[in-house]
């Protein structure tokens, strides 16, 4: 038997799908718009402006003629205060905590991602102009447009989600809206434990390598949890020191109270004013930095990075996609060669070598989970090979009745060459951490106590 409530439920769904009820939204929400001014709605408080646009529709719906009962009513004050005022039918999926990318593939299919399954909801666009309407209303948040001359856009939210948008022509089957949702709070390094992303005996190395300003490049595929970890990460950062950050579409949300943050800028309407990542990062060194962050290294500008952590910026961090640790180091390596130097392979490969020391890979496993897949040292070059010596690494042992991946995490029996540097910056590295041992997904347990807070400078 059904409840009141899920029957209720049920036929709201039933009544949004009814056509006159898009007729009746839309032309409930046209006049709204006439009615008020949206620049001084702004200034209101919510509870207020929402009673009043209550009220104001109240009064349209008894033109329409279409009688409502309280509940109806209510959902069509909802959606049309978010029509108005956010994002129409994404709205509902922005509050859940819980939902951590939506797709639209155009007007009528809107995906959701929860706990790492992708599955398809009952919400949709009334036609393609709907589409457009939300996304040029993101567009105009952050400064940027889109329409055919400009077809596509990486912009983010207020939140600090990111969002990519492509419209036709390019787009085949109607406006698509990809938004890549970041939680509210910043996970925190002990609460990747509980979730079994990483071990303890991980989670303190990377500690000891964050406070001691080693230098360490993130890799791994899309929405595997790089910018995650890099705002973890920066928990450790110690108080005091300036940290610049350098992205296309600002994300990264850093633990620490003295960072500068950067936004690359696309050219004008009329093709000038672009402001590329290379252009950010060389103006940054002149802003007195302690350390600098790129949230992704996407071409030339890995040149000037590497030189940056090779001449006084150490504790530096930046991400790449990459499928491997080693796919990492070759995908540096083309960037390289994006800034048209023409450096021999060898020069290259010893310049990678001597700027980073750490170097930290996640997958994305089965059933959605994110692990630390690798953390290795960079210790040097042999020849024109890049010395890669693995130190922790995760491995998948099979799929459970759920769908999900299990697997055991390996410490693997190297002493990194950097725990000298690391004693002698002060850190207590016992020789038992890197004891080769296994730890299966079930015997992780995070620790009770919080992060612990790094000291000032």
């Amino acid at each position: 038997m059904k409840t009141n409530q899920e029957k209720q439920s049920q036929n709201l769904n039933e009544i949004k799908k009814n056509p006159v009820w898009h007729n009746l939204k839309e032309k409930v929400h046209l006049k709204l718009l006439s009615m008020i001014d949206l620049h001084k709605a702004k200034e209101v408080p919510i509870e207020l402006l929402r009673s009043e646009c209550s009220r104001k529709i109240d009064s349209l719906l008894c033109e329409q003629d279409y009688p409502l009962s309280a509940p109806e009513k209510d959902r069509l004050v909802c959606e049309v205060m978010n029509e108005v005022f956010g994002f129409g039918p994404l709205e509902q999926f922005l509050n859940d905590q819980d939902v951590s990318d939506v797709l639209v593939n155009g007007p009528k299919q809107v995906y959701i991602e929860k706990f790492g399954r992708l599955s398809l909801t009952e919400a949709s666009f009334s036609n393609s102009e709907h589409l457009m309407r939300v996304i040029s209303r993101i567009a105009s948040n952050v400064g940027r447009r889109i329409d055919e001359s400009v077809p596509m856009l990486d912009a983010r939210l207020p939140d600090g989600s990111r969002v990519n948008a492509i419209i036709p022509p390019l787009a085949l089957d109607g406006p698509m809206l990809s938004i890549r949702r970041f939680g509210a709070h910043p996970l925190s390094i002990n609460r990747l434990i509980e979730i079994k992303s990483l071990t303890k005996e991980m989670a303190y190395f990377l500690e000891a390598c964050v406070r001691c300003r080693m230098n360490m490049l993130i890799s791994g595929g899309t929405g595997t949890g790089k910018t995650t970890l890099l705002n973890a990460l920066s928990h450790w950062i110690p108080r005091g020191q300036r940290v610049v950050t350098i992205e296309d579409a600002a994300e990264l949300k850093l633990q620490r109270d003295h960072v500068v943050r950067l936004e690359t800028r696309p050219p004008n309407i009329e093709g000038k004013g672009l402001i590329t990542q290379r252009d950010l990062l060389r103006n940054s060194l002149r802003m007195r930095p302690d350390r600098i962050i790129i949230g992704e290294v996407r071409g030339d500008e890995t040149l000037d990075m590497l030189q940056a952590m090779n001449t006084g910026h150490e504790g530096s961090m930046t991400t790449v996609h990459a499928n491997s640790p080693r796919d990492a180091l070759r995908r540096l390596e083309n960037m390289v060669s994006m800034a048209g130097i023409n450096y021999p392979v060898r020069a290259m490969r010893e310049q990678i070598s001597s700027a980073l020391n750490v170097l930290v890979h996640i997958d994305r496993v089965t059933g959605g989970q994110r692990k630390i897949a690798c953390i290795a040292e960079i210790t040097g070059t042999e020849g024109d090979v890049i010395c890669l010596h693995d130190i922790f690494k995760y491995s998948q042992l099979g799929i459970d009745e759920n769908g999900n991946a299990y697997g055991q995490f390996e410490t693997c029996g190297v002493r990194p060459n950097l725990v000298n540097r690391l004693k002698s910056e002060g850190m207590d590295i016992p020789a038992v951490l890197f004891q080769r041992q296994i730890v299966k997904e079930s015997d992780i347990t995070a620790s009770p106590e919080k992060d612990r807070e790094p000291v000032a400078v």
